[in-house]
C-alpha cells in the first residue's frame, strides 16, 4: 500500500463512520482515531510521511473555517468573559502545571521544553468537542462554551508553543520579548483577518456566480493562515478573525443557492478533513512506539502522570471557575451561555479531548537547537505528548456519550421550541409588512391580497405550528395536506420529466451540455 491508497481508506473511513458512529452512538473522529491505530499496527500499511509543519496550515484552516461556520460574531462577544474564565485561562494553568510536574519527573528537561510540552497538550481539540456535543443533543449553553473554548484555546497555545520553542532552540527567554510577541502576534493575526475578510467579502460581490464564491471561501481561510504567518502573526486567530468577519458581513439573505450549495459544500469538507485528521492522529501512533523503545515503564509512567495532570487541573479549574461565572452572571441583565448545574460542569470537564492541533505541534518540535545539538528530549516530549491525546481522545470520547446519559444532561428543548415560535412570528409579521408596502405602491385585487395575507401567515406556521391558534392550526394541517398531496403528484411528474430528459444525453447528437442545463433547471424547480 502506497502513500495514495492510504488517504483514500482515511476519506472512505470518513465517510463511513458518520452512519457506523450513529448506530453505536459514538463519535465519528474517535471511530477514525480507532481506524488509524488499527492501520498503525499492520505491517503491510506504510508510515505516514508528511512533513510535521504541514499539518497544521493543510488540515486546521479548514475544520476551524467550518467551527465558525456553525456560530457568530455576536454569540462570542455576547458570552466573551465565561469563554475567557472558564477555556483561555485554563490554557495558562494547564501550561504551566504540565511544565512543573514534567520537569519535575524527566531529569533534565529544561523549562522551556516543559512549557512547550504543556502548551501542546493544553488546548482541548475544536473539532471533536463539537463533534460529540453535536451528537449527544447537550444543551446549547454548553456547544457554545466548547466551541468558544475550543477555537480560542488554539489561539492561545500555540503563540504560547512557539514562544517556548524559540525559548528552547535559541537558549535564551525574554519575558519582556515573549509579551511583546504574543501581543504583536494576535494584532497581525486581527488586522490580517479583517482585511481579507473584507477583501474576501468585495470579491465575491463580483464574483456573482454561486459555484466560484464557495470556491473562494476554500481558498480563503488557507490565504488567511498562511499570511498571518508569514506576518509573523497568528495563522488560527486569523482565520477566525476572517471567517467571523464573513459570517457576519458576508452572508446575502436572499442568495439561496450560494447558501444552500454553501452548507452543503463545507459539510462534506468538515466531514473528510475531520476523518483524514483523526485517522492520522492514530496512524502516528508509529512515533511514539518507535520513542519508547526498551524504556515503556519509565515512559508510560511520565505519561500517565501527565494525563493525571491535564485532566485533574481541567476539573479543579472549571468548578470555582463556573460558580464565579454564575455570580457574575445573576448580576447582569442580559444572558451568557455558562454551566447552570454540577452535571453540566462535569459534562464539560469530560469533553476535554485533545485532538489534532496537540499531534501538529508534537510532530513539530525542531530536532536541532541553534548550536547544532539535538533538541532537548525531544522523543520523551512526543512519546508524553501522544499518551495525553490516546488517552483524553479515545478514553474520554468513548465514554462521554455513557456519562452524559448517566448524568441526565440534554438540550433545553421547550426554550429552543419557544425561541422557533418566537422567530417563526417575526418571519410572518416581517412578510406582512412587506405585503402592506407592496399595497401601497400597487393596486392589488381583493382575492389575491387575502390570498397573499394567508401565505404570509403560512411562512410562520410552516416554521412554528404552535405559532397559530387551534382553529388556524387545523386550517393549516387541511391546507398542508392538500399542498403535500400536490407536491407528490408533481414531484412524480417532474420525476418523469427528468428521467426523460436524462435518457436523451445518450441519444445520438444530443449535446451533453444543454441536457445538463435543462436537467438543472428541472432540479430547481423541484425544489421549490
Amino acid at each position: 500500500m502506497d502513500q495514495l491508497a492510504l488517504l483514500f481508506m482515511l476519506l472512505l473511513g470518513a465517510v463511513v463512520s458518520v452512519p457506523v458512529g450513529e448506530r453505536l452512538k459514538l463519535p465519528a473522529p474517535v471511530l477514525m482515531t480507532l481506524l488509524g491505530i488499527v492501520l498503525a499496527l499492520l505491517d503491510f500499511v506504510p508510515n505516514v510521511e508528511i512533513e510535521p509543519e504541514l499539518i497544521l496550515p493543510l488540515l486546521l484552516p479548514p475544520l476551524l473555517y467550518a467551527a465558525v461556520r456553525r456560530t457568530s460574531w455576536r454569540q462570542f462577544a455576547a458570552n466573551v468573559r465565561p469563554i475567557l474564565l472558564l477555556a483561555v485561562a485554563l490554557v495558562f494553568v494547564t501550561t504551566l502545571c504540565v511544565a512543573a510536574v514534567a520537569q519535575a519527573i524527566v531529569p533534565g528537561l529544561p523549562v522551556a521544553a516543559a512549557v512547550a510540552l504543556g502548551a501542546l497538550v493544553a488546548p482541548p481539540d475544536p473539532v471533536a468537542a463539537t463533534a460529540v456535543a453535536g451528537q449527544l443533543g447537550l444543551p446549547r449553553r454548553l456547544v457554545s462554551i466548547l466551541e468558544g473554548e475550543g477555537l480560542f484555546n488554539d489561539v492561545t497555545a500555540i503563540v504560547l508553543y512557539h514562544v517556548a520553542i524559540a525559548a528552547a532552540v535559541s537558549g535564551s527567554f525574554h519575558v519582556g520579548e515573549a509579551a511583546f510577541e504574543l501581543v504583536l502576534s494576535a494584532v497581525v493575526a486581527v488586522v490580517m483577518g479583517l482585511a481579507l475578510g473584507w477583501g474576501a467579502n468585495k470579491l465575491m460581490d463580483l464574483l456573482g456566480d454561486a459555484t466560484l464564491q464557495i470556491g473562494l471561501t476554500l481558498l480563503v481561510p488557507y490565504a488567511s493562515y498562511v499570511l498571518a504567518e508569514e506576518l509573523h502573526g497568528s495563522g488560527v486567530l486569523a482565520v477566525l478573525t476572517t471567517a467571523l468577519f464573513l459570517a457576519e458581513y458576508g452572508t446575502d439573505a436572499d442568495d439561496v443557492l450560494t447558501r444552500l450549495a454553501g452548507h452543503t459544500f463545507w459539510d462534506i469538507v468538515d466531514t473528510l478533513v475531520t476523518g483524514v485528521a483523526f485517522g492520522l492522529i492514530g496512524l502516528e501512533l508509529h512515533n511514539a512506539i518507535r520513542t519508547a523503545s526498551g524504556r515503556w515503564g519509565e515512559m508510560l509512567g511520565w505519561a500517565a502522570a501527565i494525563v493525571a495532570v491535564v485532566v485533574l487541573v481541567r476539573l479543579l479549574w472549571l468548578l470555582p471557575a463556573t460558580w464565579v461565572a454564575k455570580r457574575l452572571h445573576a448580576r447582569q441583565d442580559y444572558d451568557e451561555e455558562i454551566p447552570m448545574t454540577w452535571r453540566e460542569t462535569v459534562v464539560m470537564w469530560w469533553s476535554g479531548m485533545r485532538g489534532v492541533a496537540s499531534v501538529a505541534l508534537a510532530l513539530a518540535i525542531p530536532l536541532k537547537t541553534e548550536d547544532g545539538g539535538a533538541f532537548p528530549d525531544r522523543d520523551e516530549i512526543v512519546f508524553i505528548a501522544f499518551g495525553v491525546i490516546m488517552a483524553t481522545l479515545v478514553l474520554q470520547g468513548l465514554t462521554l456519550p455513557w456519562l452524559v446519559k448517566r448524568l441526565g444532561v440534554k438540550a433545553d428543548t421547550e426554550r429552543e421550541k419557544e425561541f422557533e415560535k418566537t422567530l417563526a412570528i417575526r418571519a410572518a409579521r416581517a412578510a406582512k409588512r412587506r405585503l402592506r408596502e407592496i399595497e401601497d405602491v400597487e393596486e392589488l385585487p381583493e382575492e389575491l391580497s387575502e390570498q397573499m395575507l394567508r401565505r404570509a401567515f403560512d411562512i410562520g406556521v410552516r416554521i412554528s405550528p404552535d405559532m397559530g391558534d387551534e382553529e388556524r392550526r387545523e386550517a393549516h394541517q387541511q391546507r398542508a395536506k392538500r399542498l403535500k398531496r400536490v407536491r407528490r403528484i408533481q414531484g412524480e411528474m417532474l420525476s418523469a420529466a427528468r428521467h426523460e430528459v436524462l435518457a436523451a444525453r445518450s441519444e445520438p447528437g444530443a449535446d451533453p451540455e444543454v441536457v445538463d442545463r435543462v436537467l438543472r433547471h428541472l432540479d430547481v424547480r423541484s425544489l421549490r
